[in-house]
């Protein structure tokens, strides 16, 4: 009777610590920002509204990495460029 007892204890716990170390996993795609698209982005930097994006007109990573997106070396990021822009990697947790 007391095994019987301990075996279902232990198999209730045993449940319950795999339900509750899944739940706390991160769920693939929630957690992770899309990234704005290039739409929003004109909408929010675009100063002269000329439908691309100069270097003086961005912030943040994209002006970091600007010459990289800008393909064409003419000093704006069209929408064509944006989607062909490599990926910015995924950092290590």
């Amino acid at each position: 009777m007391k095994r019987n007892k301990l075996s279902s204890v232990l198999v209730v716990f045993g449940f319950a610590l795999v339900t509750n170390v899944a739940i706390a996993q991160p769920q693939k795609g929630k957690d992770q920002k899309k990234p704005p698209t290039f739409s929003e982005l004109l909408e929010k930097m675009d100063a002269n509204k000329d439908g691309k994006l100069a270097k003086e007109e961005i912030s943040g990573n994209l002006k970091n990495h600007f010459s990289e997106v800008d393909t064409d070396k003419d000093g704006f990021i069209t929408e064509e460029e944006l989607k062909n822009a490599p990926r910015p990697k995924k950092r290590d947790k």
